[in-house]
């Protein structure tokens, strides 16, 4: 197995692709440790880790809260002796955030992801490679949608927000790299699958005057593969950036956007 005897911690587990990730993690054979605001949908995706054979643990932690990150992660250590993956894969609501033009966008509301996303993976990146440093050993990773790397419109402040955290990926793999520990971005296109993508493929269609149906054909026509992401292929991955065989792979961004994106 490939994350056999890893302790792995996912934030905002009881969503889509965090539960998908957890789920993957935990096949291969990690300890796995959700948290999320929502314990009902913790317990959850941990009844089912469990009656799959897999180790689970749940915990209320919100990641925008410093002492919930760091007791959480003290907690862990306590019971592991040590944390070898963190996946953060918190998100917000997207109304009033996609689908407005930035010349009619609330500035509120094109600050909100910016702070939030930037803030969430700070706090659980850091707290992770505080406790990754002590075996000189882990691996911090992190989600993010194309349109980190391309300008697309009607997008508000997530595109800011997602380049902002492939930047701190970067930032975090020059500094902890010499410790032992890797930081890798996974970047994907938007997942139809999860709920979040429905809502924002909606808005945008809505902006654009188009049916939903048709936004999502026109965003898979410019991949190379004329379809999107499926959670199976991002917590594949994942799992294999998170293990031992990735060892030589940090300070990037896996391309798993199919062509939309070429590197």
């Amino acid at each position: 197995m490939l994350l056999q005897n890893k302790t792995a911690v996912v934030y905002g587990a009881g969503g889509a692709v965090g539960s998908a990730v957890a789920r993957a993690f935990a096949s291969e054979g990690a300890t796995v440790f959700l948290t999320g605001r929502n314990v009902a949908l913790l317990d959850k995706v941990a009844a089912d880790i469990i009656a799959e054979g897999g180790k689970a643990e749940t915990a209320t932690v919100d990641a925008l809260d410093e002492d919930e990150v760091e007791k959480h992660l003290d907690e862990t250590v306590e019971k592991t002796g040590g944390i070898d993956v963190s996946f953060n894969a918190i998100g917000i609501p997207q109304q009033g955030i996609q689908g407005t033009r930035l010349a009619e966008l609330n500035a509120d509301n094109f600050m909100l992801p910016i702070a939030t996303y930037a803030k969430a993976n700070f706090l659980t990146a850091r707290g992770a490679g505080r406790r990754m440093a002590e075996r000189r050993s882990g691996v911090i990773l992190m989600h993010t949608p194309s349109p980190a790397r391309l300008g697309n419109a009607l997008v508000g402040g997530m595109g800011p927000a997602w380049a902002a955290m492939e930047a701190l990926s970067r930032a975090l793999s020059s500094e902890f790299g010499p410790q032992g520990i890797r930081a890798v971005c996974l970047r994907s296109t938007g997942i139809p699958e999860t709920k979040t993508i429905d809502v924002v493929f909606g808005l945008h269609a809505k902006a654009l005057d188009i049916s939903r149906q048709q936004f999502q054909s026109f965003i898979e026509g410019m991949s190379h593969r004329r379809r999107s992401t499926t959670l199976a292929e991002l917590a594949n991955v994942a799992t294999f950036l998170a293990s031992d065989r990735a060892a030589a792979m940090t300070g990037a961004v896996a391309n798993l956007t199919g062509g939309l994106i070429v590197d």
